[in-house]
């Protein structure tokens, strides 16, 4: 990765691109703020984006295309079958993972519908770092249980250990041991765990759960969607990975993993999703619901022209600037937010920087919210969409009770190559303020609440009147500026 210094000492991350095209901003009076809040049901979801200044929601299909990305777009071949876009993403697949078979998908949680479907059964288990949302709904609609597995240091909001994502392993034995093979089709792995800060697995962890799946006669399914984070800090901090090239890298996960699938939305910066293998067999079962629920398989539901993109963007995701980037401005953030005494997830992971809601709003209990509260307080005082990443993102039990997360954070996405550091700075400075005037932020309740992935369509309201007092305090601190 390039190494920047300026002279007099300071560290900043430093943009390795150019921008080429640009899409304008609105940042909308706080009075507008707090209107389009209330008409969104306090989702960050629900807002529309001309009313949104910096969307930090998802780096889901956000992602800024290269100049080559948008070249390879124009020679997509529209054919519906022998397309000759998907003879080029396949090779790409197989160059850099090493995979010879390739399914496409229309996104990455297209991916997770078809794996679950061939491989859960009712009464199985399925053992993994930690859950991704859409991954356990499809898991559970197939009768199917998620077991988490997560290293203990994973749930520890402040810590230095550097691989927070990293699998149990003797709990991990334990159970296999206890269910066996008939019980547990697979162990998923996700690089780059989402839900707890982007926190990666290390490659000598990754190595012990394939050991483990070898003698049990289980199969290692990877969740390579946040890989590129993932690949970041194995090379920044595993001793044996310092000197690796991230292709290196990546092949060695690869060849440890059965089966890898991918949103693109994510891995490769466009639109689409991937499932691989090394296994004929392991293809065939799957490649018949790909033409039932995705389309025929030389496209998988998606446009020829993103699969083109995502050929070259995988190439992307393989550059040392490119996947860096990211993180060193999560990096950035996270000290800031030390500095100033904003209770943050630490280290630095991948995806975004994630506030500990619980610990920022620590009057606001888990039933309320808090994480989903600050979520809407930041949009009030600074036009930034984030994502509740607590308890409002989990659903409630088979007796309708809540089940509170295990952490309560609010994610700042960082895009790759979208925001500039300026605007970073901005968002920094309008979570300090908010910060400093906590003890005015309330909590939230339901008055439309899905049985199902409640936390993008369901609707709420502030208890009692702290959004306006909020803007109030703004005002009277910032006066008419936005």
């Amino acid at each position: 990765m390039t190494t920047i210094k300026f002279m007099n000492g300071e560290t900043l991350p430093l943009e390795m691109h150019k921008v080429r095209i640009v899409q304008k901003l609105q940042l909308p009076p706080v009075e507008d703020r707090l209107q389009r809040m209330a008409e969104a049901g306090n989702n960050t979801f629900l807002l529309n984006n001309r009313d949104v200044f910096l969307d930090m929601l998802t780096d889901s299909g956000v992602n800024a295309m290269s100049d080559l990305q948008l070249a390879a777009m124009m020679r997509a071949d529209d054919s519906y079958a022998g397309s000759e876009t998907f003879t080029r993403m396949a090779g790409k697949i197989e160059e850099i993972f090493g995979k010879e078979f390739f399914l496409p998908a229309h996104q990455g949680r297209a991916c997770e519908n078809i794996l679950a479907k061939t491989f859960v059964k009712p009464g199985s288990i399925i053992p993994m770092n930690f859950h991704f949302t859409t991954t356990k709904a499809h898991i559970v609609l197939n009768g199917g249980e998620v077991v988490e597995l997560l290293h203990p240091e994973g749930l520890q909001v402040e810590s230095t250990f550097p691989f927070k994502g990293n699998m149990d392993v003797e709990a991990l034995e334990a159970l296999l041991v206890e269910k066996g093979r008939e019980k547990i089709p697979f162990v998923r792995m996700e690089a780059g765990t989402n839900l707890i800060g982007g926190q990666p697995f290390s490659l000598e962890n990754l190595r012990l759960v394939k050991g483990l799946c070898v003698r049990h006669g289980v199969l290692l399914v990877l969740d390579a969607s946040l890989l590129t984070d993932n690949l970041h800090f194995i090379k920044e901090r595993e001793e044996e990975c310092r000197d690796w090239s991230i292709r290196r890298i990546t092949r060695e996960i690869s060849d440890l993993s059965d089966i890898i699938y991918f949103s693109a939305r994510k891995l490769g910066s466009a639109k689409g999703g991937a499932i691989c293998t090394h296994r004929e067999d392991l293809f065939r079962s799957m490649r018949e619901l790909v033409t039932l629920y995705e389309g025929f398989l030389t496209y998988g539901g998606m446009s020829v022209r993103e699969m083109e993109a995502i050929t070259v963007g995988l190439d992307d995701a393989m550059d040392e600037d490119f996947i860096g980037q990211g993180p060193q401005f999560i990096e950035f953030m996270v000290k800031e937010f030390q500095k100033s005494g904003v209770p943050v997830v630490t280290p630095a992971g991948g995806l975004g920087c994630h506030l500990n809601a619980r610990a920022f709003l620590d009057h606001v209990p888990q039933a309320e919210y808090p994480a989903g509260a600050l979520a809407a307080a930041l949009y009030l005082v600074g036009g930034i969409r984030g994502m509740e990443r607590g308890t409002l993102s989990e659903q409630r039990d088979a007796e309708g009770r809540e089940v509170f997360s295990s952490m309560e954070l609010l994610r700042l996405a960082i895009p790759r190559r979208v925001f500039t550091l300026s605007q970073v700075k901005f968002v920094i400075d309008r979570v300090q303020w908010l910060h400093a005037n906590r003890h005015l932020i309330g909590g939230l309740r339901f008055v439309e609440e899905p049985k199902t992935l409640r936390f993008f369509f369901g609707r709420l309201e502030p208890l009692g009147d702290w959004q306006e007092k909020l803007v109030e305090k703004f005002k009277a601190d910032f006066g008419d500026s936005l």
